[in-house]
């Protein structure tokens, strides 16, 4: 559920081996990035490189996150995938905005109480674990569905990914431990062990090979999105479903379609930003809290302040509490959105802000609206040219639901807990959501991933995003703020510690290391404080006065590349 960027020395030439004596890929790992023709930043040093390859062949931004990402399905399998799915988020060189959504989709068969008991008692393991939780898979789609951007050939794209499962990469400590930790369930919920799964612990310095993922993204390489939604892998994919009692079938892959939809385009003082609309939950929570922000005196307040951290957790708990109710899948569900992002209804909920005292939940609940006619992981990319891309994918949990598809090599989503299994119960992160939200055949779940792409008199300014489920549109909203507010440094806007508010449960999540003095102060005000490792894995470049920056998180083995 989290992302990383990086700059990386690795020991291998540029993805070009066929005449070298097969030998797994080593890596490290470096965290900033300063240059002026190119960047690109992700989860994972190897992925990392990967798109900057494409980068120094001639490819443009898209290209190379079309590279990046079908690196990280392979080499950070925890949440990098081509069994989940994702938006994009672009700003091309000619002052095009382009998103496109290639969100996981509820099953044919799926119904709106398939979690429930026969009591009404939502029974959440199913949502989560195993082959029942899964969506139909976007993210093929989506990669097809962007090469119209692209100037290279796909099979160009998908090589890197295809040397890196057949050759096989080291692990780090953190990698060995994620394998580890998940062994028995990827034994539990999968039909057929994996290249994931060994009779031994999994050490720091193994090399992890996966062959069936190879010999899958070789179908995609020379059947084109087919490959994977028609013959031999869905095949697999419906065989492996029929064994779990999972509901994918035949016709949910053949007629999944990636979307291409209208950007979200809003002013923000001397700034325009770019994001993504519904499902992306962070389409109506990222105007709305930044029209709350807008005339606040946040410079004045100063950054990791009482009256800041304050401000922006109440901006939080207003917009996530209609994030309960209002929000889901525009295709099934009239969402009031423009309503929801107007000035008269912005002031309306901002009234009730308190600068003394923390809110109350229970008492704040979501505004009143006339009729109106984790796993996941983020990767930015900037170019020479100008073309600047944000893609933030999941499987949603760790590993996604633990299910291997038996013959394929990859792990399928867990992404129907982002559905609302029942009004008012809140799935692993957390949220709470309502008819909105309900679950339905074809219906896209609603998400929290917030690809955004900020432009400074018409041209790229920040590419950002990040993992963390629910804290993911906050840690963006956090992010902008940083550097257009308080202006920080681009490697102190993503690094320096986190917070995050929700509306339920009713607590003011802090990373660890947040200052003592503000959350003593904070608590005197009335909040409940929860204190946890870390919040996301920001992903993000900046490109101002033609130097392109890029940072990597270092919450993780984020890496950012460049030259």
């Amino acid at each position: 559920m989290k992302k990383h960027l990086i700059v990386l020395l690795v020991t291998f030439s540029q993805f070009s081996y066929s005449q070298q004596t097969i030998r797994p890929f080593d890596y490290s790992v470096q965290k900033n990035f300063k240059g002026k023709n190119g960047a690109v930043v992700s989860a994972h040093p190897l992925a990392s490189q990967a798109g900057l390859s494409i980068l120094k062949k001639g490819g443009n931004a898209v290209d190379a996150a079309i590279a990046t990402q079908l690196a990280l399905a392979v080499v950070y399998p925890g949440a990098g995938n081509i069994g989940g799915g994702g938006f994009m988020v672009a700003h091309l060189s000619n002052g095009k905005n382009v998103t496109i959504d290639f969100r996981e989709m509820a099953p044919g068969k799926a119904s709106r109480d398939m979690y429930l008991n026969a009591k009404g008692e939502s029974q959440l393991t199913l949502s989560q674990n195993g082959h029942l939780a899964s969506g139909v898979p976007g993210t093929i789609a989506g990669i097809f569905s962007s090469l119209k951007y692209a100037r290279l050939p796909f099979k160009t794209l998908i090589q890197p990914a295809i040397d890196l499962a057949e050759k096989g990469f080291v692990i780090t400590q953190a990698e060995a431990r994620g394998l580890n930790h998940f062994k028995s369930d990827f034994l539990k919920y999968s039909s057929k062990t994996s290249a994931f799964v060994k009779d031994t612990e999994w050490q720091k310095g193994d090399t992890l090979v996966q062959t069936e993922l190879a010999n899958t993204l070789k179908r995609i390489r020379d059947n084109g999105a087919k490959g994977f939604y028609e013959g031999t892998t869905a095949k697999m994919i419906v065989e492996e479903m029929q064994k779990g009692k999972g509901i994918i079938s035949y016709d949910d892959l053949k007629n999944y379609k990636a979307k291409e939809r209208e950007p979200v385009v809003f002013k923000y003082k001397d700034y325009t930003i770019v994001t993504m609309p519904l499902p992306s939950s962070g389409g109506v929570l990222l105007p709305m809290m930044m029209k709350m922000i807008e005339h606040q005196p946040l410079q004045e307040y100063g950054f990791h302040s009482v009256k800041a951290v304050h401000l922006m957790t109440e901006v939080d708990r207003l917009a996530y509490a209609d994030r309960a109710k209002f929000l889901g899948d525009v295709d099934f569900y009239k969402v009031p959105l423009k309503t929801l992002t107007s000035d008269l209804y912005i002031a309306e909920r901002m009234k009730l802000y308190d600068a003394e005292k923390a809110g109350v939940s229970t008492k704040i609940g979501p505004g009143e609206i006339p009729y109106e006619s984790d796993e996941t992981t983020h990767l930015s990319v900037y170019d020479k040219d100008g073309n600047a891309v944000a893609i933030t994918t999941t499987l949603n949990g760790g590993y996604g639901s633990r299910t291997i598809v038996a013959g394929a090599g990859f792990l399928l989503n867990n992404e129907m807990d982002d559905f609302s299994a029942k009004p008012g119960i809140p799935n692993m992160y957390g949220a709470v959501g309502g008819e909105a939200n309900a679950i339905a055949p074809h219906k896209r779940m609603l998400s929290s991933m917030t690809p955004t792409i900020v432009l400074k008199n018409n041209q790229p300014y920040l590419v950002v995003g990040t993992p963390g489920g629910t804290t993911i549109t906050t840690s963006v909203f956090q992010s902008l703020v940083n550097v257009l507010e308080f202006n920080l440094s681009l490697d102190d806007a993503v690094n320096k510690p986190k917070f995050h508010h929700q509306w339920l449960p009713d607590e003011l999540v802090v990373e660890e290391n947040f200052p003592g003095d503000v959350l003593e102060q904070l608590s005197a005000m009335g909040y409940s404080i929860k204190k946890v490792g870390g919040i996301g894995r920001t992903e993000a470049i900046k490109i101002d006065n033609g130097m392109i920056e890029a940072v990597g998180d270092h919450r993780g083995d984020d890496s950012a590349a460049g030259y």
